[in-house]
């Protein structure tokens, strides 16, 4: 809690729910400046605590679930199924078919978050085949795990809680996730097949990219959502808020099926370069995210919102990734799991950062 002589002289329309804004509150609410410097990081790391654990605590409750034997495997995948076919897709028709799109796709904030993105799979890459000895294709599979973020189970759960679900800041991390996927498989699946030794041609190269992109439900439902904002089709309200129900469990749902999905996966390979890929994917992506983001002159809580997405451990996509061409499997499985455990840390350290600078 914030200590008693800044909860007092706090706003009384402020709550704890209200986390973001609690510290801008608190900061300006005429507090003296001796209680302002001796309770003010402790009141910061209140709030950030109050912002990131949720999310990783029902991440924990699914792990210790399925580890107890609890939630059986095939309830995760149907969990799982139902989340990520269904209720994320209508999470993000809901927020692409109302965001207004000209500030959204602003072209600083979406070149901040991609640059850094592809930085960072490059470095990842290079490390993988010059310093840890893996052959070209092996170091694509272990690099996407820099390039492909956790942005959909952790991104947006903990974007959501840090700036609340009807933000300006949360429009520029909905626009990141809906190019997310195409971005990321066009880079990778095109570095795989230049680099293997048994690459497919560029025609073949071309329609696994398609059908990466594609046939990928997030993707309908972002489509879909574009149809409507661009023009301008009134929905029934039914049918809205049929979308707005199934939507609202998305989050919960997923956080709670991505700990069962851990429980399958180890970190004892390759830990070292697992390590590394971790923390290109937690350190460098949102630091080269916050450089451009100044230099671009991009106003602060937009920063914040780009920076924070882009400080996300490495998504599961990273492990399908390696196993879709059976390279670098279990060093792809130990980035994810080293990567979301450590960033309980790291995010909250990006979070502190953006608040202090």
């Amino acid at each position: 809690e914030v200590p008693g002589a800044l909860r007092r002289a706090s706003p009384k329309g402020v709550r704890r729910r209200d986390a973001p804004n609690k510290v801008v509150a608190i900061a300006n609410a005429g507090v003296k400046t001796k209680y302002k410097r001796a309770w003010y990081p402790f009141a910061m790391l209140s709030i950030i605590f109050d912002i990131v654990a949720p999310v990783f605590l029902v991440i924990g409750a699914g792990y210790l679930a399925v580890r107890r034997g609890l939630f059986s495997d095939n309830m995760v995948d149907g969990l799982m199924k139902f989340a990520i076919q269904f209720a994320v897709p209508c999470l993000l028709f809901a927020a692409t078919s109302t965001m207004d799109l000209g500030t959204a796709y602003d072209w600083r904030l979406m070149s901040a978050f991609y640059i850094g993105s592809t930085v960072s799979f490059t470095a990842a890459t290079l490390l993988a085949w010059k310093l840890f000895g893996r052959t070209p294709g092996e170091a694509v599979a272990v690099g996407f795990g820099a390039l492909f973020s956790n942005l959909v189970l952790l991104g947006l759960p903990i974007s959501e809680r840090a700036w609340g679900g009807d933000t300006a800041s949360m429009a520029p991390a909905y626009a990141i996730v809906s190019i997310h996927a195409p971005f990321c498989y066009l880079l990778g699946i095109t570095s795989m097949e230049l680099l293997r030794a048994d690459g497919r041609s560029l025609p073949e190269t071309a329609k696994v990219v398609a059908r990466a992109m594609f046939r990928n439900s997030l993707m309908i439902g972002i489509a879909l959502g574009f149809i409507v904002n661009i023009t301008a089709l009134s929905l029934p309200e039914a049918l809205v808020s049929s979308v707005d129900i199934i939507a609202r469990a998305a989050l919960p749902a997923a956080l709670f099926g991505l700990g069962g999905t851990l429980t399958r996966y180890s970190a004892k390979a390759s830990v070292g370069e697992a390590s590394t890929i971790s923390a290109v994917s937690l350190v460098l992506h949102p630091g080269i995210s916050f450089a451009i983001c100044h230099l671009l002159e991009v106003p602060d809580e937009l920063t914040s919102a780009v920076v924070l997405m882009a400080a996300m451990a490495p998504g599961v996509n990273a492990y399908l990734f390696a196993s879709m061409y059976h390279r670098g499997q279990s060093t792809a499985a130990s980035a994810v799991l080293l990567g979301t455990a450590a960033s309980i840390l790291s995010v909250s350290t990006w979070l502190w950062l953006m608040e202090i600078t």
